[in-house]
């Protein structure tokens, strides 16, 4: 995975559009199944991004997970080039997905 922008506004994983889980997974309809909110919610994720440096943001993660059916998908693990996660009305989902 080259890229990776997320721009869901509570998650803890989430630092200026910048992931810094592990291994993220998308669940069978598309949802980012990785995102764990914060405890302080959109607030505190503000305060979290005016705190943070640069230098410190991780790459994106190297194994994505997806149980989608999504061209992407290579033996439930993405194979996308770049990746955008990003709110949806009720859930944060994966806006990368083509449906074959």
């Amino acid at each position: 995975m080259n890229q990776l922008k997320c721009t869901t506004i509570n998650c803890q994983h989430n630092l200026k559009d910048h992931c810094n889980a592990g291994v993220i997974n998308v669940t069978d309809s598309a949802v980012c199944g990785s995102k764990i909110k914060r405890a302080g919610g959109a607030l505190e994720q503000t305060f979290a991004e005016i705190e943070a440096s640069e230098e410190f943001l991780a790459d994106a993660p190297n194994v994505v997970t997806c149980d989608a059916e999504c061209l992407y998908n290579k033996e439930r693990v993405c194979s996308a080039n770049s990746l955008l996660i990003a709110d949806s009305i009720f859930r944060t989902r994966c806006k990368t997905r083509i449906k074959p």
